[in-house]
């Protein structure tokens, strides 16, 4: 299924170091929400500078898309979570901290570039085989993000069958809001007839 395993599992050791350095980050930093949001903000400008304002062609606006989208899911989907009491935070001085709307953003934005990355290494570029991939990128990885700013004290989840603090609900939830903006996307690209390695 792999082309070259030892690439495509470096691209993988790469994006962990990413989200341990990313969840450390939020873990230690979580009082001064302000804080974070202003430097993930940053983040979000450099993305954009460097993947649709720089280049002079094939400019990429899916990525803004993508991020808008998971933005406006996430935010929604939080505010749903915190209000029925499903999950709280800790250390902040609102329900929902600053930061959070830019944390979605740049998750798509993470798994995009991974997706990206990762799909020139299977033998088999199939449709099913993105989805495949998506779809167990967005299992692993987000949760694995989750476990480190839960045990640093970022959030708590209320809800049962807890992995590591994650609820299954929390899996089955990103795993959505992943396939939902990836259907939309998809859909986008056949629609406008846009060459786009992961959702073409």
């Amino acid at each position: 299924m792999i082309t070259n395993q030892k690439l495509f599992f470096t691209e993988i050791v790469k994006s962990l170091i990413k989200l341990i350095i990313a969840g450390i980050f939020i873990g230690y930093l979580k009082k001064y929400d302000a804080v974070i949001a202003g430097i993930l903000l940053l983040k979000i400008f450099h993305n954009i500078y460097k993947e649709i304002i720089k280049p002079k062609t094939s400019k990429n606006w899916l990525l803004l898309i993508g991020m808008l989208l998971t933005g406006f899911g996430g935010i929604v989907g939080e505010t749903w979570g915190v209000t029925n009491g499903y999950w709280e935070y800790h250390e902040v001085t609102r329900e929902l901290p600053l930061w959070l709307p830019f944390a979605w953003m740049l998750a798509f934005h993470y798994l995009y570039k991974l997706e990206r990355n990762l799909i020139p290494f299977l033998k088999s570029k199939t449709t099913k085989n993105k989805i495949l991939l998506a779809i167990l990128l967005a299992i692993v990885l987000p949760a694995f993000g989750e476990v480190i700013t839960i045990y640093l004290g970022v959030w708590t989840y209320y809800w049962p069958y807890q992995i590591l603090g994650v609820p299954l609900y929390a899996f089955i939830c990103l795993v959505f809001v992943h396939m939902l903006v990836y259907t939309i996307l998809h859909f986008i690209c056949k629609k406008f007839k846009i060459e786009d390695i992961v959702y073409n």
